[in-house]
């Protein structure tokens, strides 16, 4: 025999409310691994980024490493630093998930999140105009285009930039789905 359970409109919406933030937690974690990712494979392309140009002599060679760009140099340590971040703050994440009505460690974690994405996004952005400086040059300044001749180093440079902006973008949706899930408490 089934018994009739009436619930109040109040205990349901509460119910809905916890599974949402339940759901945003989970989520948060996914973009957070997804975040460390981008930002180790952005840092480990650029820093292992060189190439030489073959030359007949063995006297005189041309080469090209990341380290001979101070940008380059900041773009790596960046999404070192932002990388560490993220994974020191999954634990925070995983809590979220078991107690999604807690509100104190969200906030903290959106004022970090938002420094992070201020970090990324210089770190990002300077490497980002030297990537295009190499690519097309500026010819008011007498700078030529030094793609065409280190094509492998500009390709692997231009590439790494994609996981640092992927980890932006990811960034971003933290901030806001942690906002959201403050709101619904």
């Amino acid at each position: 025999m089934m018994k009739a359970v009436s619930i109040e409109s109040g205990e349901a919406s509460k119910a809905i409310g916890h599974g949402v933030n339940r759901g945003l937690s989970v989520f948060d974690l996914v973009l957070r691994i997804v975040a460390i990712v981008g930002t180790l494979a952005g840092a480990v392309a650029m820093g292992t980024t060189e190439q030489t140009l073959p030359f007949a002599t063995q006297l005189v060679q041309f080469s090209a490493q990341y380290d001979d760009f101070d940008s380059f140099k900041l773009f790596v340590i960046v999404n070192a630093i932002v990388c560490v971040y993220l994974v020191l703050s999954l634990p925070f994440s995983i809590f979220h998930i078991v107690r999604s009505r807690a509100g104190k460690s969200r906030i903290l974690l959106i004022f970090l999140d938002a420094i992070m994405l201020v970090l990324l996004t210089s770190g990002a952005s300077a490497a980002a105009a030297i990537v295009y400086l190499a690519h097309t040059g500026n010819t008011s300044a007498n700078w030529f285009s030094v793609c065409q001749q280190y094509t492998d180093f500009c390709q692997r440079s231009a590439g790494s930039l994609i996981g640092s902006f992927g980890a932006m973008v990811c960034l971003v949706l933290l901030i806001i789905f942690s906002a959201v899930a403050i709101s619904r408490r």
